[in-house]
Formats: structure tokens, sequence, C-alpha cells
């Protein structure tokens, strides 16, 4: 292994890694089962001078190793986990608009790639959303016995105020008589389907039948507390085929009185990642109509819209942990300030970085900055209204 063609061929490094190995024993060999780094691309042959190739581009990696290692590796290509990263999350929290002057005017090696940064606060910030989207509850017909006892309680030990309140009204005997209906309601703690028609309820589906002029039939749907979410009626046919597609396809996805619209809701948020990554392009275009004249190139924009969001991610994130550690620990007025000026000074930042990345008067930012955000509300309601019907016509 000693001759100079093989020295040629694999590299001096290499060569005396393989003597100094083959001359040591076995348990020498089980504690240093790794690799020797790599002379030579695995690609193209050519001598490596550092951790690229210069001739193919290919990293001088080898994967032959313990899984840890390849585990770090991919950790390290995804996320950079070194002082690259960190110092790239502390620019974007405290000065965006300096991540972005910096990663046009070339100084890169230092920063993380913008489209990686938005997609690793993207995918922090939506699962944060989904989870929290899983506690909340869509049934708001769906009262728990223990709430209703708290209700009625409350009312009859307040029963004699309210009826001395009543009593100076001067109060028709027909109000009346319902006023006391509705009492009686609000004191029972758990009422059944069929007493759960409140009179008020009662009278208004009354009154709105009389007007339509269908007073024979009318539609009852009960207390507030036990009507459905959603209710599609049998009786009143959609007049066009679009109509009846929507209401065919709100019936399987929602259910017929709501009962699937939690899952429909998931299912929504799900795709708003989507949808937002799709509105980033629009977002810069937004911004290359508003600074036509400066002639700047639209990835330039695209650049900005990248940060700006990763911003928007990670500063609506770090108040709302910041909003419930502050409730737990100070409740109060105290942290209402405290969770206010938060606010205030993420959209502050907003706004600077706008006035630094673009470097307008102070007049002229103000206006663009108003401006620019409502034409891109606007373009984010058309977003979500698409996904809302994308969401509703899939399969």
């Amino acid at each position: 292994m000693s001759d100079e063609p093989a020295k040629i061929i694999l590299g001096d490094s290499a060569i005396s890694a393989i003597e100094r190995k083959s001359s040591q024993g076995w348990l020498w060999r089980r504690k240093n089962r790794e690799s020797p780094p790599l002379t030579h691309c695995e690609n193209c042959g050519a001598k490596l001078t550092g951790q690229y190739c210069s001739q193919c581009g290919q990293a001088a990696i080898d994967y032959r190793r313990s899984f840890g290692h390849v585990v770090l590796d991919v950790l390290n290509e995804f996320l950079n986990w070194d002082s690259k990263f960190f110092g790239t999350l502390g620019l974007l929290i405290t000065r965006p608009w300096r991540l972005t002057n910096e990663f046009v005017s070339g100084k890169r090696v230092r920063h993380v790639h913008p489209l990686r940064l938005y997609l690793l606060a993207s995918v922090v910030f939506f699962f944060a959303v989904n989870y929290g989207a899983k506690g909340l509850r869509f049934e708001p017909g769906k009262i728990s016995n223990e709430k209703r006892a708290e209700v009625a309680a409350a009312v009859a030990d307040k029963r004699g105020e309210i009826q001395k309140e009543l009593d100076k009204e001067n109060l028709s005997p027909e109000d009346r008589r319902k006023a006391d209906a509705v009492l009686d309601s609000l004191t029972k703690p758990n009422p059944s389907p069929a007493a759960s028609t409140s009179p008020a309820a009662s009278a208004s589906a009354e009154a709105s039948a009389t007007a339509s002029g269908s007073q024979s039939n009318p539609r009852e749907y009960g207390a507030v507390g036990d009507r459905p979410f959603v209710v599609f009626d049998d009786n009143e046919k959609s007049s066009t085929p679009f109509e009846r597609w929507l209401e065919a396809r709100a019936k399987e996805k929602m259910g017929e009185h709501g009962t699937k619209m939690g899952l429909f809701i998931t299912t929504l948020f799900s795709n708003l990642p989507y949808m937002m990554l799709c509105c980033i392009p629009l977002f810069a275009f937004v911004l290359k109509v508003l600074y036509v004249r400066r002639r700047i190139f639209y990835i330039d924009h695209l650049i900005y819209a990248l940060h700006i969001h990763s911003f928007f991610y990670t500063g609506v994130m770090l108040i709302v942990l910041a909003t419930i550690g502050l409730n737990r620990v100070i409740p109060g007025a105290f942290a209402g300030w405290i969770i206010a000026l938060l606010w205030v000074t993420f959209a502050i930042q907003i706004f600077l970085s706008i006035r630094y990345v673009y470097r307008q008067g102070w007049f002229f930012s103000v206006l663009k900055f108003f401006t620019g955000g409502f034409i891109y509300l606007m373009v984010l309601f058309l977003a979500l209204a698409a996904t809302f019907f994308i969401t509703l016509a899939i399969p």
C-alpha cells in the first residue's frame, strides 16, 4: 500500500490512515470505526481543497458513518444550528430591515437563506395554530350541565330584584307573562328539548313568519343555546346550479346540522400555509407597484417579503407566549399594558422595516405603509375566500 501509484490515487492522508489502522490491534479498530476524511470527490474524482468540490460542487460528506453523524449533518443542512442561525434569528426579531439590506447588498454567508428561514418560521407558526385550533369547540349549541346550573343559580338569586324592576316598567299582562316565562326557562338548570323554546324566540319566529306571509307553518329553532351550528332548509330550494352545488358540498363537508364543522375548520387551517406561501409573491408584486419609480428588482421585493413574513410569524408567537406568561405571573392591568406595548412595538418594527429598506421620507413611508397594508389585507381576504371554496370543493 506504500507504492507511488496508490498514493496518487488515494492520497497521502488516506494511505497513512490505512497503514496506521493496519498496525493497530482489533480493540483499537473497534473504537475508531469512523472512516477517514475524504481527500477526493466521490462524484468526479477531483482533489478536495475544502468542504465542497471545486469542479462539481458536491459536498465532501461521507454518509457511510454512524446514524448519529448522518442525523447531525441533515439537521445542520436544514436548520443550521450554529451561530449563523441564532444570529439571523436575533437580527430578525430586533432589526428585520438590516437582515434584508445585508442580504441584498451581498453579505449572505452570515445569514440563513430567506426561503429557508420563512419555511422554518411558517412550519412552527402553523403547527402552533393547528394545535390551538384543536382545543376550540365549534358547537355553540352544546352547553355543559355545570354551566347551565351556574346560570340558573345566578338568575334565581337575583330573581327578586328582576321582578321589582319589571314592576316599575308597567308592562302589559301579555309582556309580563312572556318575561316571567323567560325567567322560568332560565332558572331551569337542564331544560328539556320540548321546553327549550323560549317565548322570545317563539315571538321572533312568529313575527318573521307573519312578515313573509308564511305564518301557517313557522320554523322554530329553540333557544339560542340549543340551536345547531348550521341548518340546511330543504323547503328553501336553491335557484341556480352553483347554489345547489354549494349547498350539497356544505352538507357533505360540515354535516347536516354542522356536526362536522370542527373537522372542516381543522382542514381549512391546514391549508392556510399553502395560501400564505402563494400570497408572498403577491405581496412582493404590491411592493413592486408601490415603488415602481425606484426601479428595484422584483427579487429584492421578494426577499423583503420573505423576511417580513418570517418576522410576523416569529413576533406573533413570541407575543402570544409572553401574554400567556404574563397572565399567569402578574395578571391585571399591568400585564395588559405590557402586552399592548408589545403589539405596538411589533407594528412599529414592521413600519421601520419599510422605512429603512426602501429609504424614503417619513411621509411617503407612512402613506405607503397604510396603502400597501390595506391592499394586502384585500389580497389576504380574497385568498382566504378562495381557500375556503377550494377546501369545500376538494373531496
